[in-house]
């Protein structure tokens, strides 16, 4: 598959998940096989006034490539402004988020927001485009919600617009992750335009995948929620769909070496300070469904060191053997 120039050689991509698909993560998600990662939103509107903790949202490394910076905002000239900064950082595409549901990014005219205004969405689109020099995508959802379903009408205007490629998650904003996910509103959004459609919404293993591949006739999936503690997920996936292998599940021993790997990741970037504070959360991702777990979260949700953490891996395991 191809977003423009750039080649795309798996079928299950990261999402661009706020404060979880960091450098950290997008990294160790490659490592099992990822087609491509998206960085965290960004603020246009952060970015073109040069606020740091904006910009280092878009920093990417050579071992998450191929990745995407992904943007939001409601400004057609800030969002072309912000794409010509996310630039310096070398994307590999630009994504543009039309699907965040959180009221902060909503009440801010961005996000999911832009679903209400088509023509003001598309407008940003052609001015991103007009702006950078790799390819521009275009991440939506189904509609705002179930009486205003409109993923195809802003597909086909984000095509006109220029967007290379465009994601759906197939949920309205309303409904934000609860309800199953609506494959025909994706499938219908690939009969409408001639650009590559990644599904999104409720991938979570390979069968999942190919069945998402198979109901809509997307070119890809994407996976959010379901990588959470589980980045080997792509491992499982790319099985699946390239031999029909189902892979087992790893052993505890491994799970726990892959959270240590992550966090010392998390800890490297950005400090231990910070670093164990956001392991909290992905710790307790990773110890999800283990024996004993539910004991260990309290303690998870107060480790300071990184030997807190290793010993706790190391109990898990052996309750778990």
């Amino acid at each position: 598959m191809k977003i423009g120039n750039l080649e795309i050689t798996e079928k299950a991509a990261l999402a661009p998940l706020a404060g979880v698909a960091d450098r950290a993560f997008r990294e160790l998600c490659r490592s099992y096989g990822a087609a491509y990662t998206v960085g965290e939103m960004a603020s246009a509107k952060g970015i073109s006034l040069g606020d740091k903790k904006s910009a280092e949202l878009l920093y990417i490394t050579e071992t998450e490539r191929p990745s995407g910076a992904q943007i939001f905002g409601n400004s057609p000239e800030t969002m072309a402004i912000a794409a010509e900064k996310a630039l310096e950082f070398s994307p590999d595409f630009i994504d543009i988020n039309m699907g965040c549901p959180a009221p902060k990014v909503a009440s801010s005219g961005g996000g999911a927001l832009l679903m209400k205004n088509p023509e003001l969405a598309a407008s940003i689109v052609k001015e991103v485009v007009k702006a950078s020099t790799v390819p521009v995508t275009v991440k939506m959802r189904s509609g705002w919600d179930d009486n205003n379903i409109n993923a195809v009408e802003l597909a086909k205007m984000c095509e006109q617009a220029g967007a290379a490629a465009i994601t759906v998650h197939g949920r309205t904003k309303v409904q934000m992750y609860a309800p199953p996910v609506n494959k025909s509103i994706i499938k219908a959004v690939k009969e409408a335009v001639s650009i590559p459609v990644i599904g999104n919404g409720d991938v979570v293993d390979g069968k999942s995948a190919a069945k998402m591949l198979e109901e809509t006739d997307c070119d890809m999936v994407m996976v959010g929620r379901g990588a959470l503690g589980r980045p080997w997920v792509f491992a499982e996936i790319n099985a699946y769909l390239d031999h029909e292998v189902v892979l087992p599940e790893p052993p505890v021993s491994q799970k726990m070496l892959v959270m240590l790997k992550h966090i010392e990741k998390i800890c490297q970037y950005k400090g231990e300070y910070v670093g164990l504070r956001e392991a909290r959360k992905h710790a307790a991702w990773y110890t999800k469904g283990l024996h004993g777990a539910a004991n260990y979260r309290a303690r998870i949700g107060l480790i300071s060191s990184m030997e807190e953490l290793q010993s706790i891996a190391a109990e898990l395991i052996e309750q778990n053997s």
